[in-house]
């Protein structure tokens, strides 16, 4: 294998929760890619008007925001994390079986938020719990886990795919216009910016011809042995209530690897050994709390902000590039056919996929904050190239496919490297997450009025602001790396990394 020894020997011990992890991150990028594409056959479904059908967007996103914030509330003990992956997991499922029943805009709005909850739950769950198995080995798992969410949102739209409607998909006498360019509608649809599609004469009466239904219920299939793997994990655990046949919750792992490692029982008191099992991984709103800022110095903060709004740039620049290249293309001086055109947020997610399956070995050999470096020059200096060959299509599609290598990592390295400068002590997990998550949505939106009020060019100058600002937030976070005080050898000892040697169980804490 590739990596040493060590690191094999703990992912073989750690094989099923690591497995399970990764499957329940395909179950978030199955849900979190499929409502573009099926936007429009929805549309026909409830009956509503483009602005009506674009809130399901925001609903969707926004509880993912609120999600991901409150995942922490349920990272407390290792059952409580596992049972509220196994409801998120199952409650996606659920989703993808109920939308083709939901007629009205409303109820599929609230499935939809349902579904932005589950999947924040997801994000930033499954995040911790790897950061907490592997700690300082956890940049290449979590390269892997986010290739899984990849994976996951290219799978989708290709299920979906043969199912939308070729066109109008509610009949009545004022189809024609709106059929035959039912595609470019639907690349030209983003959260909460139906752009100037007004034009179009889309109806909202007459007979509903769609087969979209069978593509949500193969979905709802697809992603049901994820909930299963996740029980599965939890009667491992012993952690069901009907199955549990001891009334003795398993030994954590540092408790294990302190009575196993010889000599070392004698030396320690118990309450020493104990650990805290949720230390530094709280929810948002505990990692608010005053009595955690407690002795902490300006840079334990610097980090988690700095960290924060790197993120926020750069998932942002996810957020609007995939949102709005389509638009860019097809406008004036490109000009790009539709069909051409409509390449271009598939090739981007293609290559954002190929780039974390490429970090997955490159991570191991590399530092995060290497990765992350390489990751944010390499996205500004791509938005300066597309600048300065505007008018070159060529271009274009070379510049889409650099960029989505180079966003592609940005997540995990920045986060590996986060929680390795807080010695997994801080709430990196839950800020970052937050922080990308608002930037997903926020920087979305802002670039599609700029759009709207100053053309397609505004879609380059802000990406290329976007990212000499996640470099220049990059820069202090460096700077505040080298100003946060270091561990002393003696808290090093005790620290959760040592949990890392060759001869500890190298399974999570419970």
């Amino acid at each position: 294998m590739w990596w040493d020894e060590r690191v094999s020997a703990r992912f073989r011990r750690n094989l099923q929760p690591t497995l399970t992890y990764w499957s329940v991150f395909f179950s978030f990028g199955l849900c979190i890619a499929f409502l573009g594409p099926t936007l429009l056959d929805l549309r026909c479904q409830t009956q509503s008007s483009l602005s009506q059908i674009t809130w399901v967007f925001f609903s969707q996103q926004f509880c993912l925001l609120l999600g991901s914030c409150l995942g922490g509330v349920f990272k407390r003990t290792l059952s409580q994390s596992l049972f509220a992956l196994f409801a998120s997991s199952l409650a996606i499922s659920l989703v993808f079986a109920i939308i083709p029943l939901c007629h009205n805009v409303v109820v599929l709005a609230v499935v939809m938020a349902v579904a932005g909850l589950a999947m924040g739950c997801i994000d930033t769950i499954s995040n911790m719990q790897l950061v907490k198995i592997y700690q300082k080995d956890s940049a290449i798992f979590l390269q892997a886990l986010h290739f899984f969410v990849g994976f996951g949102a290219l799978l989708s739209p290709l299920i979906a795919d043969p199912f939308l409607s070729d066109t109008n998909c509610i009949l009545s006498n004022s189809t024609a216009n709106a059929s035959s360019n039912l595609p470019h509608i639907r690349k030209s649809l983003v959260p909460h910016h139906p752009g100037n599609l007004s034009h179009y004469d889309l109806p909202m009466k007459g007979m509903v011809v769609t087969r979209v239904s069978y593509a949500f219920w193969i979905m709802a299939l697809i992603n049901l042995p994820v909930p299963i793997a996740v029980f599965f994990l939890l009667y491992k655990e012993r952690m069901v209530p009907c199955f549990n046949g001891s009334s003795h919750p398993l030994l954590s792992a540092d408790e294990l690897a302190m009575e196993t490692r010889p000599g070392d029982k004698d030396e320690l008191s118990p309450p020493v050994q104990r650990p805290h099992p949720a230390a530094g991984h709280d929810d948002l709103l505990s990692c608010c709390q005053s009595q955690n800022f407690r002795g902490a110095s300006y840079t334990y903060f610097a980090v988690h902000i700095t960290g924060a709004l790197v993120l926020f740039m750069t998932d942002g620049i996810v957020g609007e590039y995939s949102g709005f290249v389509y638009s860019y293309a097809v406008e004036e001086p490109l000009a790009v056919v539709h069909k051409v055109a409509g390449y271009l947020p598939s090739l981007f997610w293609g290559f954002i996929t190929l780039g974390r399956l490429i970090s997955i070995p490159v991570s191991y050999r590399m530092k995060p904050a290497t990765m992350v470096f390489i990751n944010v020059v390499g996205v500004l200096i791509t938005f300066l190239l597309l600048l300065i060959f505007s008018s070159s299509v060529i271009f274009l599609f070379v510049g889409t496919a650099s960029l989505g290598l180079f966003l592609s990592s940005t997540f995990p390295s920045m986060l590996a490297y986060t929680e390795d400068i807080l010695q997994y002590k801080g709430c990196a997990t839950t800020v970052l997450v937050t922080g990308a998550g608002i930037g997903e949505m926020v920087l979305q939106l802002l670039v599609g009025s700029i759009i709207h009020d100053q053309g397609s060019y505004s879609f380059l100058v802000c990406g290329m602001i976007f990212g000499c600002l996640a470099f220049t937030f990059y820069a202090f976070l460096v700077f505040f790396h080298r100003m946060y005080p270091k561990p002393s050898p003696e808290l090093d000892d005790a620290s959760p990394d040592k949990a890392a040697v060759p001869g500890d169980t190298g399974q999570y804490q419970r």
